[in-house]
């Protein structure tokens, strides 16, 4: 009837809250330098067919390739297409495919070839008409460090790139890998180079482990949870173990490791991360300001503890058995130079002057061949008095511990002590379990998958900012440079858990690593 209102009745599938709709990225393109690399082959381009699959990217998403090797687009969809089959997550399927190779380009040229910057530019505006990406673009850097000037500059003389991006026109976004810098000062430089052509929040800097559902899961696990944050500090933990151990040696990344070593690869930006999201407090949402601001204040707060000698330790690991396999030792590595002074095993103890933390060392540790690939935090609580037990009774009893695994065998175990069925009061040690695989029928993604998603939907809650990298760069430049005046690192045996040094610099404290 005239004048009357009807009631449209609402559609619980609109509803903004329902988490059953997931974002799916909107049209764009993604160009990637280093397309031909290690890490595209095994995991970018996996990541991104995965992220098709699973219907995350829109119809109109292509992939630009930028490398030296002379490929038709076709030639670059074969080799997509064979990394695609060979790592990718999901099942390969031929109707995903052919939407997804419909937006495969390649250019072909050096990364200081100002001609091949005219073709790009040529292509992305081709795949604007042809593809409808609206000339929305991500350049993903896949390289060596030192090309990143080169590459920004090129971008920026071709109008590809504008650090005044006008709100209403097409996004230009960069995502940078590691490593960021060698030191401060490098780090610093990079960070005006990339700020030149991109203002700051269209920098994408990649930490991967960032991705991770488990390393996710350490927020939910601590502010979901009421059991675990009144514990969570000085009063009640007595220290804090960080461990990346791998069971590999650096393979044929010799040119890359050579003068890079295990602190500066891992430590700097992976583990210091792990510890941020561990020690910082409790945001007030999880918006990428309020996490970032959190993170740095934990960062701030945190200064390697001396002196070093004692506090900290490095080695390179030497002949041994990985596993049945007998291996050689880092200087008989391909590509090695017999008298280098890198590490492939790095150890540091660092310290957080904040109430919640204020007297709890963090140890953090990684390293090449070691025992067994493993990843995880280790939340180490101090011992009760034992009032009511009698001698004996405790003896095989150790610390209490919250162990957060992080890879490969995702999940969380508790250690604490529990009476033995018989008649007497002897105490040990169990473990209360929980694994991802037992607990969810949902496979978690590839870190990359949700991280290269991330930046093209603008949310950088996962990527450190300047700040967090430079302030990382000041913790752990004195350690650097302390090891730089000591000679040669100590030798440790592949399949072993470390130098000797390692062990000391627990021991000292009446404390031991713990062994995965």
């Amino acid at each position: 009837m005239a004048g009357e209102s009807r009631t449209v009745p609402r559609n619980p599938l609109r509803d903004p809250r329902d988490r059953r709709l997931t974002r799916i990225a909107g049209p764009s393109a993604l160009v990637l330098f280093g397309v031909t690399g290690d890490l595209a082959k095994k995991k970018l381009l996996p990541a991104m067919y995965d992220l098709a699959q699973r219907g995350l990217l829109p119809p109109a998403f292509s992939l630009v390739g930028f490398g030296r090797r002379d490929w038709s687009d076709e030639e670059f969809a074969d080799y997509v297409r064979a990394a695609v089959e060979a790592s990718s997550r999901t099942t390969f399927d031929e109707t995903v495919w052919d939407q997804f190779q419909g937006g495969l380009r390649f250019v072909s040229g050096a990364f200081d070839d100002e001609a091949a910057y005219v073709r790009l530019d040529e292509v992305l505006a081709e795949l604007e008409t042809s593809r409808g990406t609206r000339g929305n673009t991500a350049f993903y850097l896949s390289i060596p460090p030192d090309w990143f000037e080169a590459v920004s500059r090129h971008l920026a003389d071709q109008g590809l790139a504008d650090r005044s991006q006008p709100a209403e026109g097409p996004w230009r976004r960069v995502v940078i890998e590691k490593p960021f810098g060698h030191d401060l000062a490098s780090a610093q430089e990079l960070n005006a180079v990339i700020e030149r052509v991109f203002p700051s929040d269209a920098v994408f800097r990649i930490d991967h482990y960032l991705g991770k559902e488990t390393v996710q899961n350490i927020l939910a696990f601590r502010f979901a949870n009421r059991m675990f944050e009144p514990l969570w500090n000085a009063e009640h933990v007595d220290h804090v173990q960080i461990t990346m151990a791998e069971d590999i040696g650096i393979g044929g990344r010799a040119s890359y490791y050579d003068g890079v070593g295990a602190a500066r690869d891992v430590i700097q930006n992976h583990l210091l991360q792990l510890m941020a999201l561990v020690a910082m407090e409790e945001p007030t949402s999880f918006s990428p300001g309020q996490l970032r601001a959190e993170k740095l204040k934990v960062l701030r707060a945190t200064s390697a503890v001396g002196p070093f000698g004692k506090t900290t330790a490095r080695g390179q690991y030497t002949a041994g058995w990985q596993g049945s396999k007998k291996v050689v030792g880092l200087r008989e590595e391909d590509g090695f130079d017999p008298e280098s002074t890198t590490e492939t095993y790095a150890a540091c103890t660092l310290q957080i002057e904040s109430r919640r933390w204020a007297g709890v060392p963090f140890y953090l540790r990684t390293g090449k061949r070691l025992g067994r690939r493993v990843t995880e935090i280790a939340l180490v609580f101090k011992r009760p008095p034992y009032q009511p037990f009698s001698k004996g009774q405790a003896d095989l009893l150790t610390n209490n511990a919250v162990v957060i695994r992080v890879q490969p065998d995702e999940g969380v175990l508790m250690r604490f002590g529990s009476k033995v069925p018989g008649p007497g009061m002897e105490l040990r040690d169990v473990n209360m379990d929980f694994s991802y695989s037992e607990a969810f029928t949902e496979q978690s993604p590839e870190a990359y998958e949700r991280l290269i998603l991330d930046a093209l939907l603008d949310e950088s809650s996962l990527f450190p900012t300047n700040s967090e990298v430079e302030r990382s760069w000041e913790i752990l430049d004195p350690v650097l440079d302390y090891w730089a005046e000591q000679g040669s690192p100590d030798d440790y045996a592949a399949g072993t858990w470390g130098p000797a040094s390692a062990e000391r610099m627990l021991s000292k404290d009446g404390r031991a690593w713990r062994r995965p």
